[in-house]
């Protein structure tokens, strides 16, 4: 139990995210408290908590829900960290993992899984797991064999013995088991009398063992995408939701955890329900943010019991917002020059029936199967040339169909435009399509199973998640390269063709009306790029010579390499954006990119010939030739467009509508690329140390300090003007031409930036441009200097004399409270 006589919590105005693991655990987390307090947030956000993989990075690959993990802390740990939160007044928020878990070796260490193995599907637990059992007459497909059964057993590689005292903490002492190198089986229960006849005694089992190249085949269990060894859990089932979260609900109604993240709810079986079940769980107005992707326009589902995303969604507004639409041509005109696809809807296409083809064949077999079972009627073979089309042609993550109940129609919008494209494209299916369509969107009255019309319907929908994020953010967004700063979850490259302020104010006012509460980000753990990458590249991006130059020089180096031109287009933009990075991490980020690609390497069948040119390519773009020195021009001359876009997309972040989260480290400059670059160590006792110097007095000595003064300034300032940033402050554009970005808060607080820095400079300046705000005295919460501003609005030269951002405040809201 928490210190009952702790002081109240702050209101909810902003959450700092933290990674846990085994070198950063809830004791260091509790030491790094002073530091975020001072920064001005209200919430701990920390990654899963629960007993994970032992040594994970990350914890959401859980083994066991029902135990805090030891490696973290354990609850104890977790209580403390809590206490000594709550003691300052700030809450906490927790990670939940609803939709899978680990499974890996030694499988022991799931028990719900062993137990499944075991015992076979009825076993207590085997309902926890999504497995179709019927597709391997009652078994649980593991390919993971090196080769084929019958060469591993001649092999002599698969063995039978009794299950060491040292495993499984005592639960498989004395039990046979069978073993095949690091893998470990459970022997099921009336089969010891065949340990003497393996091949017999393998047949005898509830799992199934194959070759790992026959996993289209083999493997019946649901993944969490690919994923084998993440396993798709049934929370939709009252007990399995009860038994997987309550350590955690417990922890909530105790009030150590006071808010939740849930990740991935677009892989269960009904996110609406879900969500439902954990709202009636928790204390009211518990705030519940969800790891949604929302694709181009789309919208949250408003009927959803949450606070709102987790903020993709504004990071994709605020980052497309920035793009210099001066120079969007000459950005274009040099991708098309490398040769790569000019088209990216075309690209994204083609990588995503590459998903359906090749990595989530285990996925299309199990829809396939459902799909024969209800509509026995229709040839396989064309429904599964169907099935593809239609999985390709769904451009959200999913719809929200769920059998037998009236949904609103918007929630069935992603379905029926996919069907629509469907009948478009493959019009020599069209049989087949509106016989799916006809179960997909309404499976209670369609099917001559109706059972297996039901789980088609729910399943296509689970299916279509992996499709688009192995297709476009795993491998389209690895090959198209026309300006990568835009390659995020959740983001639409090709609006950066276009780039449009008013996306941003759409989307803000959106957010106001409707989740006032809903995170909004820069960076995460998940991000391609941390957000000062972005910067930088967007800033040479506003420099039409600059990046002409690097393009026609990458290009030269890359052929003298042996490396395809968009690669190197990739390359000299991600040395641009993270500067002088070390050869150990630069190496690490264009293995996984080249790889993730899947055009001259991948993780199944690597090219390492042709990923040592890459990384030499890069090698020599660090630190000599010509793409060398243009980097470093292009650095220098566009330093100030640096500045002004690092300062302009942290301040409009934390102060458009919602809860801005500050992901570790980021409240200074990070150039960090994509996991586990996002989560090497923080240096908190320097920026604690920085913090205090600013905060004290001091210059602001360097691009980090500013960015420290932007967010401790702006956080604090949230943390008691309601009437600004609280629900029910509404958000208003700004209109004073095209380079000044800016909105009023409520009608109290304007954010006020410079758009297309570079190109205002070519244009001599911002000259006697007016910015038009409500007459009044305006006091600018970053320097401290008065505006008083008359009918005629103020100067934007004046606003903009020190920093390239201001956040203006009326004077007499300002005089309210602390500055």
């Amino acid at each position: 139990m928490t210190n009952p006589n702790a002081p109240d919590r702050r209101p909810l105005t902003a959450t700092y995210r933290m990674q846990l693991h085994a070198g950063f655990t809830f004791a260091d987390a509790e030491a790094v408290l002073p530091y975020v307090e001072a920064l001005g947030v209200s919430h701990l956000y920390l990654s899963p908590v629960l007993t994970a993989v032992p040594g994970s990075e990350h914890g959401y690959d859980v083994l066991d829900h029902t135990r805090v993990s030891a490696e973290l802390g354990g609850r104890e740990g977790l209580t403390r960290l809590a206490d000594a939160a709550h003691a300052r007044g700030m809450g906490v928020v927790v990670d939940i993992v609803p939709n899978h878990m680990a499974l890996v070796e030694p499988l022991w260490r799931n028990a719900p899984v062993w137990e499944t193995l075991r015992e076979g599907r009825r076993a207590a637990r085997a309902h926890w797991f999504d497995v179709d059992w019927d597709h391997l007459d009652g078994r649980f497909g593991l390919p993971v064999l090196g080769a084929p059964l019958e060469e591993v057993l001649a092999a002599g590689e698969l063995t039978v013995d009794r299950g060491r005292e040292d495993e499984g903490e005592g639960r498989i002492t004395g039990q046979p088991v069978v073993r095949y190198f690091d893998h470990v089986w459970p022997v099921a229960p009336g089969t010891e009398h065949l340990l003497d006849d393996l091949p017999a005694l393998l047949e005898a089992q509830h799992w199934r063992l194959g070759f790992w190249k026959d996993a289209a085949q083999v493997l019946n269990y649901r993944r969490f995408f690919e994923v084998d060894q993440l396993i798709g859990v049934r929370v939709e089932e009252r007990d399995v939701f009860e038994a997987t979260h309550a350590e955690l609900l417990d922890l909530h109604h105790h009030g150590v955890v006071d808010g939740f993240r849930i990740d991935h709810p677009d892989g269960l079986a009904d996110p609406t329900a879900y969500l439902e079940s954990l709202a009636s769980s928790v204390r009211p107005g518990t705030p519940v943010w969800v790891e949604k992707i929302l694709e181009g326009d789309e919208r949250l589902p408003r009927g959803w019991a949450c606070a709102g995303t987790t903020g993709y969604d504004a990071n994709a507004a605020i980052t497309a917002a920035l793009v210099d639409p001066t120079t969007a041509d000459a950005v274009s005109t040099a991708w098309f020059a490398t040769g790569g696809e000019p088209d990216l809807d075309v690209e994204v296409d083609r990588c995503k029936r590459q998903a359906v083809e090749a990595l989530l064949q285990p996925e299309m077999g199990r829809l396939v199967r459902r799909a024969v079972e209800a509509l026995p009627g229709h040839d396989e073979h064309r429904l599964r040339a169907a099935l593809a089309e239609l999985l390709v042609d769904v451009h959200a993550y999913r719809a929200y169909i769920r059998p037998g109940l009236e949904d609103p129609p918007e929630l069935r919008a992603p379905l029926l435009e996919a069907v629509d494209r469907a009948r478009e494209t493959r019009p020599d299916l069209l049989a087949e399509v509106d016989a799916l369509a006809e179960v997909l969107l309404h499976p209670e009255g369609n099917g001559a199973d109706p059972a297996a019309a039901a789980d088609l319907c729910v399943r296509f929908q689970q299916t279509t998640g992996p499709v688009m994020a192995k297709g476009i953010e795993d491998t389209a967004f690895y090959r198209w390269h026309r300006l990568v700063a835009l390659n995020e979850v959740g983001a639409d490259p090709s609006r950066g063709e276009h780039p449009d302020v008013d996306v941003l104010h759409a989307w803000a006012a959106h957010q106001a009306r409707h989740w006032p509460r809903g995170m909004t980000t820069l960076s995460t753990h998940d991000t391609k790029r941390s957000e000062d990458v972005r910067a930088r590249i967007l800033a040479v991006a506003g420099d039409a010579d600059a990046w002409r130059a690097l393009s026609a020089a990458g290009a030269a180096a890359a052929q003298r390499h042996g490396v395809d031109a968009p690669t190197a287009h990739l390359v000299w933009q991600t040395l641009v954006g993270a500067g002088r990075v070390s050869e150990e991490r630069l190496h690490a980020y264009l293995t996984k990119a080249v790889r993730e690609a899947k055009l001259h390497s991948s993780w199944v069948e690597p090219d390492e010939a042709y990923e040592a040119r890459v990384t030499a390519l890069a090698s020599e773009m660090v630190s000599e030739g010509e793409v060398s020195e243009a980097i470093g021009a292009a650095l220098r001359d566009n330093e100030p467009t640096v500045r002004t876009l690092t300062l302009t997309q942290k301040l409009v972040q934390l102060t458009v509508p919602g809860v801005p989260d500050t992901y570790q480290g980021a409240g200074l400059v990070d150039l960090s690329l994509v996991d586990p670059d996002n989560r090497r160590p923080v240096d908190y006792d320097g920026r604690m140390e920085r913090l205090r110097r600013v905060d004290g007095g001091g210059d602001l000595r360097d691009l980090s300090d500013e960015v420290l003064w932007v967010t401790s300034r702006t956080l604090r300032l949230r943390s008691w003007l309601p009437q600004a940033y609280g629900p029910g402050a509404d958000h208003a554009p700004v209109q004073a031409g095209p380079h000044v970005l800016g909105f009023l808060r409520g009608g109290v607080a304007a954010t006020l930036t410079i758009r297309a820095p570079r190109a205002l400079g070519a244009a001599g300046g911002l000259r006697d441009t007016r910015v038009p705000l409500p007459p009044d005295v305006w006091t600018d919460a970053l320097t401290g200097r008065d505006h008083h501003v008359g009918d005629e609005g103020v100067l934007a030269r004046e606003v903009f004399d020190r920093f390239p951002v201001a956040l203006l405040v009326r004077a007499r809201d300002l005089q309210e409270g602390p500055r």
